[in-house]
C-alpha cells in the first residue's frame, strides 16, 4: 500500500529553467511566425485588391466596348433592315403595277382578234389580205410579246421579292440577337459588389461547344450585310428594268394601236371612195339604162308602124301580078312598087338594131346587178371595219 502511494519524481531546477526557455523560444517563434503570416495576408489582399479592381476595370472596358461594338454591328443592320424594307415596298409598287399592265393587254388582244374574226366576214373581192389585216396580226403578235415578257417579269419580281424577305429575316433574326446581348451586356455592366440578391454561379466558366470566335461573329453579320446589299442593288436594277419594260411596251403598245388605226380610217376612205365611184357608175348605168329602155320602145314603134306600109304595097303588086296579057307590063307603077317594097323592107331590116338594143339592155342590166352586189360588199365591209372594229378598239384602248 505504501508503494501505492509513491510520490510522482521530481524534476531538476535546471530542467525547469530549461523547460521554461523552451516554452518562452516557442511561443516566440510562433508569434514571428503568425506575424510573417499577418503581414504576407495583407500583403496578398492588397494585392488581390488591386489585381480584382484592376480586372474589374478591364472587363467593364472589355464590357463597354463589346456593347458599343454591338450598338454599332446593330446600327449597320438596322440600316440594311430599312433599306431592304424600303425596296420590297418599292417592288411591290411595281408588282401591282405589272399585274395592272398584265390585265390591261388582254382584251385589246381579244379585240385584235375579234377584229380579225369579224374582217373574215368580207365578201367577194373585199377578202383581201390588206394593210389592216396585216397591222391587226402584228399587234396581236406585239400584245402577245408584251404579255409573254411582262409575265417573265412579273415572276422574276416575285422571285426578288422572295430574297428580299429572305435577307430581311436574316437581318431581324439577327438584330433580334444582338438586341438580346446588348441587353444581357447593359444587365453585366450594372452588375456591382452590392447588386442586391447576387450570388454565385457555379458553372458559369464552362465554356459550351456551341461558342463561335470574334472572326465568326463579325462574319455572321457581314454575311448577312452582304446579302441585304446584294439584294437591294438587285432591286434596284429590277426597279429600273420594270419601269423601262413597262415604258417600252406602252409605247410599243401605242404605236401599232395607232397603225393599226390609220390601217383603219385609210381602208374606210378608200373603201367609201370605192363605193362612192361604184355608186356613180349605178347611178350612170341607171340612166343609160333607162335611155335604152326609151329607144327600144321607139324602135319598137317604128317596125310597127312600117308594118302597114309594107303590107299595102305587097298587096298592090300581088294583085297588079294578076293583070291580064300585055297589060302585065312593068311600068313606072310596077317599077315604084317594087322599089316601096324594097324600100320598106330595107327600113324594116335595119330595125334589126332592136335586137342588138335588147342585148344592150340586157349587159346593162347585168351591170346595174353586178354594180349593186358590188356596192352592197362595200357598204360589208364598211359595217365591219368602221362600225364593229373601229368603234370597238375605241371603247378599249386608252393610252
Amino acid at each position: 500500500m505504501a508503494r501505492l502511494l509513491q510520490a510522482p519524481p521530481k524534476f531538476h531546477p535546471s530542467e525547469w529553467d530549461t523547460a521554461n526557455k523552451m516554452q518562452c523560444a516557442s511561443t516566440e517563434s510562433q508569434k514571428s511566425r503568425s506575424e510573417r503570416m499577418i503581414a504576407e495576408s495583407r500583403r496578398l489582399l492588397d494585392e488581390t485588391e488591386k489585381t480584382t479592381q484592376k480586372t474589374r476595370s478591364d472587363v467593364n472596358k472589355k464590357i463597354e466596348q463589346r456593347r458599343e461594338e454591338i450598338k454599332f454591328w446593330k446600327q449597320e443592320l438596322e440600316n440594311k433592315l430599312e433599306q431592304i424594307v424600303h425596296e420590297t415596298e418599292v417592288l411591290l409598287t411595281f408588282k401591282t403595277r405589272l399585274e395592272k399592265s398584265l390585265e390591261s393587254c388582254k382584251e385589246p388582244l381579244v379585240i385584235a382578234q375579234r377584229c380579225l374574226l369579224n374582217r373574215q366576214r368580207r365578201a367577194g373581192i373585199d377578202l383581201v389580205h390588206d394593210e389592216v389585216e396585216q397591222e391587226l396580226v402584228k399587234e396581236a403578235e406585239v400584245l402577245q410579246g408584251v404579255i409573254a415578257l411582262l409575265g417573265r417579269t412579273l415572276e422574276q419580281t416575285n422571285e426578288q421579292i422572295r430574297l428580299n424577305r429572305s435577307a430581311k429575316y436574316s437581318l431581324e433574326m439577327d438584330l433580334k440577337d444582338k438586341f438580346t446581348a446588348l441587353m444581357i451586356d447593359d444587365y453585366c455592366a450594372s452588375l456591382t459588389n452590392n447588386t442586391p440578391d447576387i450570388r454565385y454561379a457555379d458553372n458559369a466558366v464552362k465554356i459550351e461547344g456551341n461558342f463561335v470566335s470574334p472572326e465568326d461573329w463579325i462574319d455572321f453579320s457581314n454575311i448577312n450585310i452582304e446579302k441585304a446589299d446584294k439584294q437591294r442593288n438587285n432591286s434596284l436594277a429590277l426597279g429600273a428594268l420594270i419601269d423601262g419594260i413597262l415604258s417600252q411596251t406602252r409605247n410599243d403598245m401605242r404605236k401599232q394601236c395607232e397603225m393599226v388605226n390609220v390601217a383603219f380610217r385609210n381602208k374606210v376612205k378608200e373603201v367609201k371612195d370605192a363605193k362612192h365611184k361604184l355608186e356613180t357608175l349605178l347611178a350612170m348605168v341607171m340612166d343609160e339604162t333607162a335611155s335604152q329602155e326609151k329607144n327600144i320602145a321607139a324602135l319598137k314603134k317604128a317596125i310597127a308602124d312600117k308594118e302597114g306600109p309594107v303590107k299595102v304595097a305587097q298587096n298592090r303588086l300581088e294583085a297588079r301580078n294578076h293583070r291580064p296579057n300585055v297589060e302585065l307590063c312593068y311600068d313606072t307603077v310596077q317599077y315604084r312598087l317594087i322599089s316601096e317594097v324594097q324600100e320598106i323592107t330595107k327600113n324594116m331590116q335595119r330595125q334589126s338594131t332592136l335586137a342588138q338594143a335588147e342585148t344592150v339592155l340586157k349587159g346593162l342590166s347585168r351591170r346595174q346587178l353586178s354594180l349593186e352586189e358590188e356596192i352592197q360588199v362595200k357598204e360589208n365591209t364598211l359595217y365591219i371595219d368602221e362600225v364593229l372594229c373601229m368603234q370597238m378598239r375605241e371603247s378599249v384602248y386608252s393610252f
